[in-house]
């Protein structure tokens, strides 16, 4: 049957607003600091851009004689408009993009993971082109494609064809490691047709008779993004692309006065640079309150800077999802803390299963009194992942962790196992670090863990055994462990001497019973010290 996509959500609004500006591409200065002046992309050239890149794939795998809907490797960098014309490109050209981004740098990965999705070619950034000599798959440089290249008369699949519904029509990949290897999340029409509804759920216009303009959240190799994009372009907005993703408080003020941006959103930790900036910055603390909707996700917005907004009158909005089921649930949006609670979107089948009695850290540490439920999504859902993704009893279990606030209302309360975000949103499995360094340097330290939420890269603290010279035991852990962090995702690495901290034996927060190491409780009674590794001012 013909199916909804995001390219034929493209197709049509190209027809309805050939003119309006679907991207705003900056133009940096010499030093590369400063947007000089900001380029726009009509829909119509979108869509004619795409088409000119899709048969530029088209031409080029022919030469393979891959067949129609294989899979075929995408390592980009997902910032760029041009990275979408490829990522748009080769789906409308037939086939099956696997994206990766260019945080997953080891190449070795890279082939694991095309190797198990039968990928057979591989298109990467021109960053890596030393890198991917021994490529086992045909590989190509992603350069941008022009008219002279290309051959228009060469011909693509119809928009109209039909597909199975339970067909690929894309692959991500878990954005942190599992068994030094992120896991792959085959994405089906069927899947991509219920992403696009909940899309346009979360993006309803919010100026009446003028364009929402809004700003690019993150890498197009991954869902954030990519479930954004979908929804600003079923109805029209216009897609900043700032000069990167962590912007500064000066560019988001020239985004606002010179591009008409009335929608932000980004990952908690970058939103919450703005705000703390606006404490002390008038101009831009009255440019946020005037915004129509700052969308955060990723993480939980520090408690201090989700008060500052609600006492000021920002209009606030958490959307929370994951990799595997795009975006899931959302709040109403507004001025107090009754507006942040969250609630499942609207068409979706999930359930909040009650877990076990409340944790004994949760229970020490956070005087949770209530019960927490686990987030499930019911295999008849339309969102729900990929059936190799699934339990035994056929649904999704997120192993994301809630309390039920008010009937249907519900706030985050973590994760049932041992994963925390980093400050860009992405997972890394800590378990899996603190079980490399107790099986590599077991002789050296009595207990470790991991630590970093919302941090940019984690830190490892451990115990040592004896008494042991810090500055050896540190080189010795990094010297143990440096084959098993070279696999992993440059978030999740620990590779510098800087990232590993000594404490005597016994210092770790525990529990009061089970003795196991509280995460949270390290994370705050080391703050200060984290605060200087990672240079955040007092």
């Amino acid at each position: 049957m013909s199916c909804t996509t995001h390219l034929t959500v493209l197709s049509e609004k190209a027809s309805l607003f050939p003119t309006a500006p679907a991207f705003l591409v900056p133009e940096l200065s010499s030093d590369g600091d400063k947007v000089q002046t900001w380029q726009p992309i009509s829909y119509s050239q979108f869509f004619d851009d795409v088409e000119l890149t899709a048969r530029y794939w088209a031409a080029k795998l022919a030469e393979l004689q891959l067949p129609r809907h294989a899979v075929v490797g995408m390592w980009l960098s997902g910032m760029t408009y041009v990275d979408l014309l490829h990522i748009y490109g080769m789906a409308r050209a037939g086939y099956v993009p696997q994206l990766f981004s260019l945080r997953l740098p080891n190449p070795e990965v890279i082939y694991e993971l095309l190797h198990r999705a039968k990928a057979q070619a591989l298109v990467y950034d021109v960053s890596f082109d030393e890198i991917v000599t021994d490529s086992p798959l045909p590989k190509f440089v992603a350069v941008h494609p022009h008219i002279a290249d290309v051959d228009d008369s060469i011909p693509l699949p119809l928009l109209s064809d039909e597909v199975n519904l339970d067909d690929t029509a894309m692959i991500f990949h878990t954005s942190g490691s599992t068994s030094g290897s992120p896991k792959l999340v085959p994405c089906s029409y069927r899947w991509l047709k219920a992403i696009i509804d909940k899309a346009a759920h979360v993006s309803k216009p919010l100026r009446s008779g003028q364009q929402d303009v809004t700003v690019w959240m993150g890498s197009m190799c991954h869902i954030a993004q990519t479930f954004m994009l979908i929804g600003a372009l079923q109805y029209g907005f216009c897609t900043i692309q700032p000069s990167k993703i962590s912007f500064s408080s000066d560019e988001l003020l020239d985004m606002v006065h010179r591009c008409r941006l009335n929608r932000l959103n980004q990952f908690a930790t970058y939103l919450g640079m703005h705000l703390k900036n606006s404490r002390k910055d008038p101009k831009l603390l009255a440019v946020l309150q005037g915004l129509d909707e700052v969308l955060y996700a990723g993480l939980t917005l520090a408690r201090e800077e989700e008060e500052w907004a609600f006492q000021n009158g920002i209009l606030l909005r958490n959307l929370f999802g994951n990799t595997e089921c795009g975006a899931m649930l959302l709040s109403i949006g507004g001025k107090d803390e009754d507006s942040s609670y969250l609630r499942p979107i609207e068409g979706t089948s999930y359930d909040f299963r009650p877990t076990d009695p409340v944790s004994e850290d949760d229970a020490a540490h956070e005087n949770v009194n209530a019960r927490l439920l686990e987030l499930v999504i019911r295999s008849d859902s339309g969102d729900c992942p990929d059936s190799s993704l699934r339990q035994a009893d056929g649904h999704y279990h997120t192993g994301d962790l809630f309390l039920e606030v008010q009937e249907g209302c519900y706030i985050f309360r973590g994760r049932d196992d041992d994963w925390i975000k980093s400050e860009n949103s992405l997972r890394c499995d800590t378990k899996a670090i603190e079980d490399n360094v107790r099986a590599m340097c077991g002789s050296l330290i009595t207990e470790c863990i991991v630590v970093g939420n919302g941090r940019p890269s984690p830190v490892l603290f451990v115990e040592p055994q004896g008494n042991v010279d810090a500055e050896r035991l540190k080189k010795d852990i990094i010297r143990r462990t440096r084959h098993f962090h070279s696999r992993r995702y440059l978030h999740e690495r620990i590779t510098s001497t800087a990232f590993v901290i000594v404490v005597p034996r016994g210092t770790l927060p525990r529990t009061a019973t089970k003795g196991n190491i509280r995460r949270r409780a390290v994370e705050e009674q080391f703050k200060a010290e984290l605060d200087q590794i990672y240079g955040v001012a007092a």
